[in-house]
């Protein structure tokens, strides 16, 4: 308190002398004035520099919240662009489904979901939601939009199992789509751990070639004609020229399968009774 008393009275006897004129007081606060200025220009000058700093950290802050939000809106719109992508995606499924009502339009043709399937990688034999009450048949057709699938080999109340074009237990009339030409496709135990089938009974003077297309013959009472099943991907000899047979590549997709079409071919209603 002591000290504090003799500041406060020091400064008073100075503020008195340097409201004086030409009070020698003022010069010696001119001299100092001189010496201290180059410590005020420097402590200025850190100041601003400080203030600098700490300007710097607030742009910081701005920019990361920028950041952050610039984040958000483009989570957002990767968000609305993968939704927009299903919709796309659903929309070609309706269009590919309308298409298949207009080709199978003489029948009667409902959508399934496949429920399970055996082992593996591929759709050989799986099983789908639709059954006796819904009034599926054995041997009834299955088959997508890209073509044929297989047929139904066996049916419950709710469900029904589905033997494919790639299962070695199938076996399918049919004919090259270019010369009409009367073939047979099978599945076989090797080729479909690929997704393939074979094509045998090629005819003689046939002129077969890669890429050729084949389609259901119409022949044999369970496929209608002119499904298609695929393309030829191999054509090979066994023991001579005239023993021919064709590595098929399905137009089906048997890795992939979800969602298939059964076809009613035999003109029953819901119950599985004959229409009259």
């Amino acid at each position: 308190m002591f000290i504090l008393l003799v500041i406060t009275l020091a400064i008073l006897v100075v503020i008195g002398f340097s409201s004086m004129p030409n009070n020698k007081v003022n010069y010696v606060g001119d001299v100092f004035s001189t010496i201290l200025s180059p410590f005020q220009r420097f402590i200025d000058f850190s100041g601003g520099k400080i203030n600098d700093f700490f300007a710097h950290f607030d742009d910081i802050n701005k920019l990361r919240k920028e950041n952050e939000s610039l984040k958000k809106e483009n989570n957002d719109l990767k968000s609305q662009n993968r939704k927009l992508s299903e919709l796309e995606d659903k929309n070609k499924e309706l269009r590919k489904a309308l298409n298949i009502k207009d080709q199978y339009s003489s029948m009667k043709m409902m959508g399934a979901n496949i429920i399970a399937k055996d082992m593996g990688n591929w759709f050989n034999i799986f099983t789908i939601d639709r059954g006796t009450k819904d009034g599926t048949l054995n041997d009834f057709p299955v088959v997508t939009s890209d073509g044929l699938v297989g047929r139904v080999m066996g049916t419950d109340v709710l469900s029904s199992k589905v033997i494919s074009i790639i299962d070695e237990g199938s076996s399918v009339s049919a004919r090259l789509t270019k010369t009409s030409d009367l073939v047979v496709i099978k599945g076989d135990a090797k080729l479909k751990d690929q997704g393939l089938c074979i094509m045998e009974y090629i005819p003689a003077d046939v002129d077969i070639s890669v890429n050729d297309t084949v389609e259901t013959s119409g022949m044999g009472g369970i496929y209608p004609k002119g499904i298609a099943i695929g393309k030829v991907k191999e054509v090979r000899q066994r023991t001579n020229e005239l023993d021919r047979y064709a590595i098929i590549e399905p137009s089906v997709d048997f890795r992939r399968l979800e969602e298939v079409f059964v076809l009613n071919t035999k003109n029953t209603n819901s119950e599985g009774e004959d229409n009259r």
